[in-house]
Formats: C-alpha cells, structure tokens, sequence
C-alpha cells in the first residue's frame, strides 16, 4: 500500500461511488471553506494503481504558527479494514505533522450502534463498536457530543422497496391527518431561485430571533446554491398560502355542513351527528374569522409560512435547515415540504429521507425532545454516529487543550 497525495480530480471519482459519501465530504465544501482561509488538500491510499481509501484535508492557521487539520466526516475507507486504517491514519499523522498540523479532527459517517424509532439498540443490529475501539488505540481521543461541529444524531426514514401508500400507513395518524390537512387548505411548495433566497434568510433570521440559536449569514445560502445547485444536489423551498382562494375553501366547506345539519331529521338518534357537525361547523368559522384577521394584518392575498433547506445527493435526501414564521405555526406547512420531499425521494430512487439532526439520548426526554417528535411522526428509525475525534499531534494540542478548560472554568 502506499500512502499520497491524489488530485481533486481523482477525489472526486473516488468520493462518487463511496457508500460513506456525503455532502460534507464534497469537494463543493472544500471550496466554500476556502473563503474562510481554509486549506484543501486530498490524500489517499493506493494498492497498485487503485485507490482504497481517500479523505479531503481541510487546514487553517492557529496558534504558534500551528495549523488545525479537520477531515468532514472522515476517511472514505471500510472502517472495518483493521490494517488499511492504521496505515492510513499513520501516514496521514506523519503527513500532518510535516506541515505543521497539531490536530486531526475527524467525524466519520459511521453508524455506531443500530437503533429504532425509540432510540433503543436494537439487538443483532449494526454495531461499530470496534470501530471506535481502534480509533482509540490510534491515539483518537472522543469528543463530548456537545462540542461536535457536526451532527451526531439523526432521524431516518428508510425509502427503499416502499411506495407512498405504505409510508403514510406506517406514519403516527396525527403526522397524517396534519399532512392530509395541509394539502386541503391549498398549501403551496415554491422552489426558490438564487435570487430568491433573501426570503428562505428572512426565515430563518425570524427563527432563530425566537428559538435562540445563530443564523448564517445570506452569503452561505448563495455560496451553497452555486456549489451545488447546477448538479441538482440542493432545493431551497417555502411554503405559501393564498389566503382568498383559502377563506372560499372553508366558506364551501361551512356551506357543506350547514346544509347537512338543515337535512338532519330532529330524530333523537340524529342527535350526536348533529352535535360533531355543529362543533366542526363551529371550527370552520373560526378558521374564516383568523384567516380575514392574518389577510387584514398582512394587506396582501399570499403570505409566506415556512421555509426549508435540501441536500440531494444519492442514496440520501438530508433535511438540513428550516424555518417558520410564528404567526403561521398552526397551518403545519412543514409536514407537507416533508411529505413531498419523500414523495420526491420515491420517485427518484432515493434509499433514505433523513431529517438529520436530533438531540442526544432522547429516552431522557431532553431539551430539543419536540425536534424527535416531529420527526418519528413520519416513522423511520434513529441514528447515532460513532462521533468527532481529535488526533492530538504536537505538545501544542495539550498547552491549547488547557487554556481552553481555564477558559471555560472562569465562564462558569
């Protein structure tokens, strides 16, 4: 085996066919962090003239003239290949260390330990366990989920041999009926252009005001929409309502169940059916009271409710950003960008819809719990990566180790 440099080009073929392939670990995110003053840079294992293993280095100048060297998402190799990962990661360490690298951060796309919808591990499931052993015994040290840049904990539905009329069976019938509701309102997708996506930023500034997390800036959005965009592998969608169109659906609708409660016999036994068509009657006119109210509000016939962000690069569909505008909460649109977005993925033979990120240990009920729930709605299962690790290289790592936890110490 030997152990060198590759060229972009030679990456990129590589990384195509991968099944550990990601969007992290595109060539498109090594140029967007070039903007941030980051380094690219491409090595890979070779046995003769074929390529076994590969990983796009990304570096950038710390302290002491030192530089941090970070790989999203890890090696492109079988894990599993006890041998080919200790020669790789010793060569690399040697390569790293030649041009002043300190640090190799790495977060593989590796599934630790199977899990199902609840989180629990499922036995005789997929285990990673020796995984993680071997990147300890190469001197990886784990990093707490809390510190991780990337995310750790997903959600999944698997998309493979199954048709629209069985994900919607399998879905909680609250996450159904909600869908179902969405689409009679008249709820609208819109794929947004790139000169569009001040509208999907404006979202997501609004909730991240709310939720109280930090929001990149428009520039982001446009650099990810020209990096992959053309090739297909990004949609940025919001939802709309046409609030006139809107209120006449539910003026049809009250008309609907005023006539049958006039049909109605005043029979004793017609007496529950009266009731539930006077109480759905009553529903129906309050939603026509706050749809005048919203249209008053806005002075304008179509509002904008939610927005989100796609990543759609084969065998996956990632779900990786998204926003609402409070007001608009209870027409539910994201459950139906979700929907159409599996739709989306069944027709293109895509193996999984993941909704990504979901707080740690949710059998604990944490603080983000609602994220989960939202998502198991849709029936899939949980994923818990093997995690980021650090490869200390140089005394550096510790001195900076120590001022970092002297930092964090005077915080608290």
């Amino acid at each position: 085996m030997k152990f060198q440099e590759i060229t972009e080009k030679e990456y990129q073929e590589y990384w195509q066919t991968h099944p550990l392939k990601t969007f992290l670990s595109a060539i498109e995110i090594g140029k967007l962090r070039k903007k941030s003053n980051w380094q690219v840079s491409y090595v890979g294992v070779k046995k003769g003239h074929k390529l076994v293993g590969a990983a796009m280095l990304l570096s950038h100048k710390r302290h002491w003239n030192r530089y941090e060297f970070y790989s999203p998402r890890g090696y492109l190799i079988d894990f599993k290949n006890k041998e080919l990962l200790d020669f790789f990661t010793k060569e690399l360490k040697k390569y790293i260390q030649e041009k002043k690298g300190y640090i190799l951060r790495i977060d593989p796309y590796v599934i630790y330990k199977e899990r199902d919808i609840d989180g629990n591990i499922v036995e005789g499931g997929e285990d990673n366990s020796d995984v993680v052993e071997n990147l300890m015994n190469l001197g990886f040290k784990r990093v707490k989920t809390s510190e991780m840049e990337q995310v750790g904990w997903m959600f999944s539905l698997g998309l493979e041999g199954k048709t629209e009329k069985e994900i919607l069976k399998e879905m909680k019938p609250n996450t159904r009926n909600t869908i179902h509701k969405a689409e009679k309102f008249g709820i609208m997708m819109k794929e947004l252009s790139y000169e569009e996506l001040d509208r999907f930023q404006n979202i997501m500034e609004e909730t991240g005001q709310r939720k109280g997390f930090s929001v990149r800036k428009l520039t982001y959005f446009q650099d990810m929409y020209r990096l992959f965009h053309d090739k297909g592998e990004i949609k940025y969608y919001i939802t709309e309502l046409n609030l006139k169109e809107y209120i006449s659906r539910l003026n049809e609708e009250k008309k609907e169940k005023e006539m049958k409660i006039e049909n109605l016999s005043d029979a004793k036994y017609n007496e529950g059916q009266k009731k539930n068509l006077e109480n759905e009657l009553a529903s129906i006119e309050k939603r026509i009271k706050e749809a005048e109210e919203i249209k008053k509000d806005a002075k304008k016939d179509i509002i904008t409710l939610s927005g989100s962000m796609f990543m759609l690069i084969q065998p996956e569909i990632i779900y990786l950003s998204s926003g609402n505008y409070e007001e608009y909460m209870k027409f539910n649109s994201q459950y139906l960008i979700q929907w159409e977005m599996i739709k989306y993925g069944l027709k293109n033979d895509f193996k999984k819809h993941n909704f990504y990120g979901i707080p740690e240990n949710i059998n604990t009920h944490p603080k983000d719990y609602g994220i989960y729930e939202f998502k198991r709605g849709f029936g899939g299962y949980v994923e818990e990566l093997i995690g980021e690790y650090e490869l200390p290289l140089s005394w550096h790592y510790y001195v900076l180790k120590f001022l970092h936890h002297m930092k964090e110490g005077k915080k608290k």
